[in-house]
């Protein structure tokens, strides 16, 4: 049932990402940057919006353990597609991480409340669970160990604009895209001062968050959360490993580790409108 899934999930995923394609190729450049992200998507998964099911349901990343010293935390600023492939990178690069290994997922999180049986989905043609209207804001929530909390806050911060101290895409607005991070404890985790110093010096202020928070657009302030109060519900799988809209195509390679993140079980159907 898996493979089959996995089958469908390269065909809707081609569709869809077709569809996002020929509406780009019908804008002009000037639209090109100033579109929001929400609004292409939209216009192309509208052609194939009859294919989007709704299985499983939406779950917090799994609890770190304390045999193996890792923790679930997340970060987010602006459009999570671009996000997810530089920390795909830092996995990489610092924890030398294979394609099987590999834990950075887009998702959401920072809201102060979930929809039915605990969904929350991206903006969808049903209105099921929108994470904007509950609050929750685009973040990529991953699984490192604790002693990696400080460099990957580091990774964080170089991801920002470092001209304007914004995020890179700023025609997205809205408080679903606000900076945002997530961490054992908030403010009282062991490393947060570390991480404080890390923001101090990149021109950013780490603020307590207190849920369904604001755009932070132009205030160079990130709100903290405690992962316990404010969990990670991961996103779609046809959000995952997605190009963006800042950079070159990623690849196939890089696009279709997704279908192996879900055939080997470390993505999971949503219960929201997706393509599995």
């Amino acid at each position: 049932m898996k493979a089959l899934s996995a089958a469908l999930l390269v065909m809707t995923m081609s569709g869809l990402q077709q569809s996002v394609v020929m509406v780009a190729n019908a804008l002009s450049p000037r639209d090109i940057t100033t579109i929001s992200r929400r609004n292409l998507l939209l216009r192309g998964s509208a052609a194939v919006a009859a294919a989007s099911g709704v299985l499983g349901k939406a779950q917090p990343a799994a609890a770190a353990t304390t045999t193996t010293e890792e923790q679930d935390v997340y970060f987010g600023v602006g459009c999570y597609w671009h996000i997810q492939h530089e920390f795909v990178e830092a996995e990489r690069s610092i924890l030398n991480r294979g394609d099987s290994q590999l834990t950075s997922k887009t998702g959401y999180a920072g809201g102060n409340a979930v929809g039915k049986d605990g969904k929350v989905c991206y903006h969808n043609l049903q209105s099921m669970a929108d994470y904007g209207r509950l609050g929750h804001g685009e973040v990529v929530g991953m699984t490192i160990p604790a002693d990696q909390v400080v460099p990957f806050t580091k990774v964080y911060f170089s991801l920002f604009n470092p001209r304007t101290k914004d995020r890179v895409d700023p025609a997205d607005r809205g408080g679903e895209y606000r900076s945002l991070l997530g961490i054992p404890g908030g403010t009282g985790h062991p490393s947060y001062p570390a991480m404080e110093a890390a923001a101090q010096e990149a021109g950013f202020k780490l603020v307590p968050g207190k849920g369904n928070d604001p755009d932070t657009l132009g205030k160079q302030i990130v709100f903290v959360h405690d992962t316990a109060k404010f969990p990670f519900y991961q996103a779609e799988v046809y959000h995952q490993y997605h190009n963006d809209f800042q950079s070159p195509p990623y690849g196939k390679a890089y696009n279709n580790l997704a279908i192996k993140a879900f055939e080997e079980g470390r993505l999971q159907s949503t219960g929201c409108p997706d393509k599995v």
